[in-house]
Parts: structure tokens; sequence; C-alpha cells
């Protein structure tokens, strides 16, 4: 049964590729034998990151600099993949941002500005939209199916919990999480459910992965506040979050489709 998790001959594209849960998510698919393309809007790290994967895994392995707000530069993402790769077959829409300014991400709803809430939703939204279109399309062409994961949150299925903010700092300024993101994320949800039938005769499944809070440098009274609402008792670290994008990748789950997976150390089950 445990060739069912082989990914040998299948390649595989993650946006995001160098971040928090990208950078470990790609060395599993590597792992398991899949060639990896981490895209990433930091060019260097997907290369250094790509570099590092081969040398470890064995397998090929690029970095690809893209936007995924740009239509361009995702269509010319894809292209490099295939051209370098031969192919797409695994995708794991994973790129989200939050704003390029930390004080206007953090600001009350009554004040977000909805220049902020345009710039989210050309990442988290626009981008799943973008990636999914240029590489469904590729699917379609090879004409062999495939394996769409897409990063959605907990926080896409419930509200933020407002009380484990009130105690936390960054930059001088109280922490939340915007309804931009909560927005962007359950909207994640729909994109997939819709893609999953849309495509499902073409043979390519489409899942949503659904992480709950990933440890990430926070500070010890955010962490005490979120840990006391978790049934584990703790956050999530980056690596637990590969399994369940494998399990999706692979053969393994050749029946699912259209499903969210939920890894939240019990969050969602208060």
């Amino acid at each position: 049964m445990s060739d069912i998790f082989d990914l040998s001959g299948k390649v595989a594209v993650v946006t995001g590729g160098a971040g928090i849960i990208g950078t470990p998510v790609c060395k599993g698919l590597a792992e398991h034998g899949a060639a990896v393309a981490v895209v990433d809007v930091n060019g260097a790290a997907a290369k250094t990151l790509a570099e590092q994967i081969a040398d470890e895994f064995g397998v090929k392995a690029i970095g690809v600099l893209c936007d995924v707000s740009s239509p361009q530069s995702v269509a010319e993402m894809a292209k490099t993949v295939c051209d370098k790769l031969g192919g797409i077959h695994i995708l794991h829409n994973n790129a989200a941002t939050k704003a390029a300014n930390m004080n206007d991400f953090f600001a009350s709803f009554e004040d977000f500005k909805l220049e902020t809430w345009r710039e989210i939703m050309a990442v988290n939204l626009d981008g799943m939209f973008l990636v999914a279109q240029a590489v469904g399309k590729q699917m379609i062409k090879q004409g062999n199916g495939g394996s769409i994961i897409q990063t959605s949150s907990i926080y896409g299925i419930v509200a933020p919990h407002q009380k484990i903010y009130e105690i936390s700092n960054i930059i001088g300024k109280k922490i939340n999480t915007p309804a931009v993101y909560s927005a962007s994320k359950a909207a994640v949800i729909g994109l997939t459910r819709y893609l999953a039938a849309y495509w499902a005769d073409k043979g390519i499944r489409v899942n949503t992965l659904v992480p709950g809070g990933v440890e990430s440098g926070q500070d010890g009274p955010f962490l005490k506040a979120y840990n006391e609402h978790v049934p584990m008792g703790r956050m999530a670290q980056a690596e637990e979050m590969v399994g369940a994008v494998v399990y999706l990748a692979s053969d393994a789950s050749s029946y699912m489709t259209g499903q969210m997976m939920t890894v939240d150390g019990g969050w969602t089950a208060w």
C-alpha cells in the first residue's frame, strides 16, 4: 500500500514555496519522488531551496520567481515549469500575503482601507484563481488528470477568537486577524468546490488544506492564549501539514475531491 503515496514521475508546483508551510511541503513532495518547482515572489529564496532539495533528495527541482497576482507572471511561471520539468501533475496553490504596511493590516474593521483589502485579495484570491486557471489548462492539455491542493485556513471556516489577540502585540500595536483574511480564505474553499465539480470529468481532483495556527515566532502571551483554545494544547508545526498534502497529491486520495482536510489540533471541534 505504500506505493499509493509514491509521486515518482510527477511534477509538483508549490506557490509560496519558500514560505513557512511551502518549504516543508516542497521537501515532502520531493522525498516522495516528485520533481518540484518552488514558486515564490522571493526568487532568490526559491532558487536556494530548489538547489537544496535537488541535492538532498536527488530529484529535479527548480526555483521560479512569480507574482501570483499578475496574469503575465503566472503564465510565464507555468511555461517555465513545463519547459524545464516536462509538465505539471500536482499543484499546491499555497501563496498568500498580509500587507506591505502592517499597521494597515492590523487596522480595525471600521478603519480598514479598501486599498489594503484589494492588495491582500489580489494575492489570496486572485492569485488562487490565476494559478489554478493556468495549471488547470496545462493538466487538461496533458490529458491525464492531476491533483490541486489549495490552502485555506481555519479562519476560512470559523471566525477568529478575538480574545486571544487582546494581550499580544507586534510593532507596538495589538495584532488581529482582519476580515479580509477570513473572507479570502473562505473564498478559497468555495473556489475549490467549484473547480472540483467543474474538472471532475477531466480527472483533475481539487481539495483544500485547512491549517490551524502554525507556530512561527509568535510571542509568549499569544501562544498561551491560542493554545488554551486547542484541544491538543499547542499550535501546529509547519512540518505537520506535509502528510496531508502528500496524501491529497497522491493516489492514496484518488476518490477524494471537493473536500476540506482540516489539520488544526482540534480547534474547530469545539
